[in-house]
Order: C-alpha cells, then structure tokens, then sequence
C-alpha cells in the first residue's frame, strides 16, 4: 500500500518581455477586450540551449478594470497564456522560448532552474525577501542590489506595483493618495503600472523564481464590488496543490524549506476555511525532510513603527498559537515601509521557540519610508489609528511586561531587536538544517563591498523546542535519518510549471512533485 502526497509544492514566476506588441492593452473611457483565443500559447523547451524536446500548450484569458464613475478610463488587458510544462526534474536547468509559432512570434532564449527536491540537505543558495517595492528611483536601486547578490529564489510579500496610488488616467503619482485626490470617486488605479512594472522586473525574474502574496495595494477595487482582478489573473499559485481552495493562501516547499503563504486580505479567523487549512498544511510537515518552516504574509503583527501599529492584532490572535504550536521558524512580513527585525517572541514575550520576525516594507515604493517609532516621545498613535483595509480591530493596552497598562512603549520593545528606516531587501542562506544567515542590505550599501545593515545567524533548536509536540509528524528529530533517507529513496519526480503571457510579460509557475511512500 503507498500513499501520494505532494510534498514538494513549488511555485516559480519569470517575467520577460517578448516580441508581442499585437497583444496591445486598451485604456480610455470605452474598451473592448480583445479575443483571447486570437494568439496561441506555446512554451518550448528543454535541458540543452536550443535544442527544445519538449512543447507545452495551454489556455488563455484576458481581465478589465472598470470603473462606473464619469471621466474615469477602463482598461482591458492583453491576452494572459496559462501554460503547463510537465515531467521537469528537480535542480535541473531548462532552457525555454514562449509565443506562438504559427504567426511566428517567439520570444528570445532563456532559461531558468528548478528548485532542489525536498532533502533536509537541500537547499536555495540564497533566497531574496523583498516587499512594497513598487517602481520608483528606489525600486530600481532595489532590485539593482538584489540582482547584484546573485539570488536564486525570490519571495514577494505583497504590494508590488502600487497602480492604485494614480488616477485612472495616469499622470503622476501621490505618496498620500486621499491627500493628493480627496474627491476621487473610488480608489482608482492605472493599470498599465502592472503592465510597466512586470517590464521592469523582466531581466531578474526571467531566470529567477519569484514566490508572491497578495497586499493591500493589489486589492483594487471596481465596478460591481470585484477586487484584486489584476493580480489573480496574472499570478498563478499552487493553491490547489498545496490542499488550498483559495489563491490567496497556500504552501510550497523549496529543498528542506516549507514555505507558507498566508493572506491577510481574506478571512483568518479560526472558525475559517484559511486557518482550516492551514492547521492541516502544518500537520503535514515532515520536519525530517524540511527541517525549516517559514511563513509569509503582507502586514506584521510585530511591528514597533507608529505606521500599521497594532493594525492586524485581530489576526495575531487568530493564528499566532497555531503558528507557535507547530514551531515555525522564521516570519516575512512587508507593509510597514521599514525594516525590523524581532528577538524570538511569542504573545508579545521573549521565548526562545517563537519565530524570528522580520519586517522587509523597504523596498523602495512611492509611498516613502517610515521613520516614526511608537515609543518616540508623542508618536503613539491613537487606538483610532491604522484601522485596516481588512478584518476588525483589536487593539488593547499590554497586559503584561514593562509596557503594562500602556498602548506603547516609551522605548524600544524588547522583542524589537533592530530596525532602521532604509530601503532594502534581505538575503536567506540555509546552511544546513540548525543554520541559516540572514543578511539585510540596504540601499545606500549598493557600491560598498562587503557592507550589511544588518546581520545574524538564525539557529533552530529542535531539541529544546520540539521535544514536547505530539504530532508524529513534527516531533520528529530534524536529523531523524531512517525516514528521511526512506522518503528521498521513495522520490518519484512528476514536475511540472505553469507559464503564463501577458501583453510582453511572461509568467512561470507552480512547481508539483509527488512523493509515494511504501
């Protein structure tokens, strides 16, 4: 008797630009969306340059951004392909062309390599974390940074273009956009800032996997109470690999990496099907093949900025326990336009089994940086403050600790280790199944060598902190060899992308392979 379970749910996004300007986005007061069957939808490719043994052919659809209000522009997309490569080998390099070959239009050679197969020995060399990173001056010197650091996976969490902070008519920007357009109708967005952004990223994320969660800014609401079409429609997910019903949570696993993606924009209490999920994708870990657990959302629950203070405690309440039960190790979070980094916390005390938090907000976006602590003298915001696009409000005065019966600190937490309000990405190396280096750069270290804003080895303790769980599952010993071996000897590799084109961006996703254990 054997059993299927995928276990190595891997999503990879490429974006390039390619030789299809006929598949032109339309914008102006009235649009027609062009026919998505009209362009075929291929995807060439194999292991050697050149030489592509395989074709992969999928589907294709088109979206629109409407708005019921006089003078504001409606936008329809370019045709957006899904295509499914199948029978890729894991940490193995493909070279790939995309278009359709009967015009002929077919983009240029690239390339891209897949992760390694779930292995507590196994790992990306370095993974890139980076958040609100929009397209501005500081986005550029951002992602030149990042480029610059070789990375070989990258993990997005949230807030990726910031087309809702324009009109729908372009022009330029607000970093305060009801300050700057206190009379618009609705928050408006100018969707080409999707189109343009996806451009810009082309020559990282053409070879690089990306990993994505949703944000605020990709909430975009529209006619007929219909939000985040943009970015449902251009990023696929592993959801329904990874068990979940729902694009805007799910899991994957990179090496001996388990990576969740949780959303913040949709339901998290306990009583739903996201945390439902979620319960069950944790009872599924097996910590002797992916020794590392990590989770990824848009807005922190730690976060000693006056920006998005206590915004989502509703959401800390709901899962926080969850997530300490089962022992992940590392938090990504974005949405506060700094960095910070947090001492292992659980319930707002200092525990040594609670996750690293860390805060990546700084990725350069137009909103600008922020730099008002919650403990600086007359900064605390008000409980009225930072009420969120999303779930309710539960904030309260601390109950315990030095800051007891305040809402802030009059100093830095001591569950904040350190923050500073710079603009920059972070470096994940795993070492190996006790070590991981996590590096922050700042952006004005771009041209230094050897320079860090912020450096630390994050170690796990599976003997002091895993020792009294009761799932079979997670009380195994990270190094617990006999079934680890047996699972990577059982290994039957069935993997498979899905590409997807849209308007000169191309897309690379959902990465699946099945594990039958005997």
């Amino acid at each position: 008797m054997s059993l299927q379970t995928s276990l190595n749910r891997l999503l990879l996004q490429f974006l390039h630009q390619l030789p299809c300007g006929f598949l032109g986005l339309l914008i102006g007061l009235n649009v027609t969306p062009v026919d998505p069957a009209s362009v075929g939808s291929e995807v060439w490719y194999g292991k050697k340059s050149g030489k592509y043994t395989s074709v992969g052919k999928g589907d294709s659809v088109v979206y629109s951004q409407l708005y019921p209000f006089e003078g504001l522009w409606n936008y329809t997309s370019g045709i957006i392909h899904h295509v499914k490569l199948k029978g890729l080998e894991p940490g193995t390099r493909y070279y790939y062309k995309c278009g359709d070959s009967s015009i002929p239009a077919m983009s240029q050679e690239h390339y891209f390599e897949t992760f390694p197969k779930p292995s507590p020995n196994n790992y990306p060399a370095r993974i890139a974390v980076i958040g609100d990173l929009g397209l501005t001056s500081n986005s550029t010197s951002t992602i030149d940074h990042l480029n610059y650091n070789d990375p070989s996976m990258i993990l997005m969490v949230g807030d990726l273009t910031y087309a809702n902070q324009y009109l729908t008519t372009g022009g330029k920007g607000a970093s305060c956009y009801s300050c700057a357009f206190p009379d618009a109708p609705i928050r408006e967005t100018y969707q080409p800032r999707w189109d343009g952004w996806g451009r810009f990223m082309e020559p990282l994320t053409s070879e690089i996997p990306m990993m994505v969660i949703e944000g605020n800014h990709e909430i975009e609401p529209q006619a007929g109470g219909i939000t985040f079409k943009s970015y449902l429609t251009r990023f696929a997910v592993p959801a329904e690999e990874s068990g979940s019903k729902s694009n805007f949570y799910y899991s994957f696993d990179a090496g001996g990496i388990h990576f969740i993606m949780l959303g913040a924009y949709v339901d998290y209490n306990s009583t739903g099907a996201q945390f439902a999920w979620l319960k069950k994708d944790l009872q599924s870990v097996d910590r002797s093949v992916t020794p590392w657990l990590v989770a990824a959302w848009h807005s922190p629950w730690y976060n000693s900025y006056a920006s998005h203070y206590q915004e989502f405690e509703c959401m800390r309440l709901e899962m926080e326990e969850l997530l300490f039960r089962y022992r992940v190790d590392i938090v990504f979070d974005g949405h506060v336009h700094a960095y910070e980094r947090m001492n292992r916390v659980f319930n707002y005390t200092l525990d040594p089994c609670g996750p690293v938090y860390i805060t990546v907000g700084d990725g350069g976006n137009i909103e600008k940086v922020d730099v008002d602590h919650a403990d600086d003298p007359g900064k605390c915001p008000s409980a009225g403050d930072n009420i969120p696009e999303f779930g309710g409000v539960c904030k309260s005065n601390f109950s315990t600790g030095p800051a007891k019966g305040n809402f802030c600190w009059n100093k830095q937490p001591e569950w904040s280790a350190f923050r500073e309000s710079s603009f920059g990405h972070g470096i994940l190396e795993v070492v190996n199944s006790t070590y991981a280096l996590w590096t922050w750069h700042r952006n004005q270290d771009n041209y230094k060598e050897n320079a860090v804003g912020d450096q630390i080895y994050i170690v796990r303790q599976p003997e002091l902190c895993m020792k009294d769980l009761k799932d079979p599952h997670q009380s195994l010993p990270y190094n617990s060899s006999t079934k680890s071996s047996s699972a990577i000897n059982h290994l039957s590799q069935d993997v498979s992308i899905i590409i997807s084109q849209i308007l000169g961006v191309l897309f690379i996703y959902g990465l699946l392979s099945q594990v039958e254990w005997s």
